[in-house]
């Protein structure tokens, strides 16, 4: 794919079976603002969508693979360079 370009694709994985896998951008540390919030377990999200993907718990599935929920919502991926579109580093979190 492309070299340290500042788009995020609109469905990523972090499962390497998956179509929606990507290494390259996996390696720039991604993050997941989810209806505001950060979210740290995001296994897969889709933008165009409004989904993502969380572990549920310690589950498994009958391969070993983590079960997982899907939650609707507002989706805003980031890259966790450093590199911030809207250009407000330091700000503190409610919370």
């Amino acid at each position: 794919m492309a070299e340290q370009t500042s788009e995020l694709p609109d469905r990523l994985s972090l499962d390497p079976r998956s179509p929606h896998f990507d290494e390259t951008v996996l390696q720039r540390g991604v993050g997941i603002r989810f209806n505001g919030q950060e979210k740290t377990n995001v296994e897969e999200y889709c933008v165009s969508e409004g989904w993502i993907r969380v572990a549920a718990g310690r589950s498994r599935d009958r391969y070993g693979n983590p079960m997982t929920i899907k939650l609707k919502g507002s989706v805003e991926p980031y890259f966790q360079d450093g590199e911030r579109e809207d250009g407000d580093e330091g700000v503190a979190s409610d919370g």
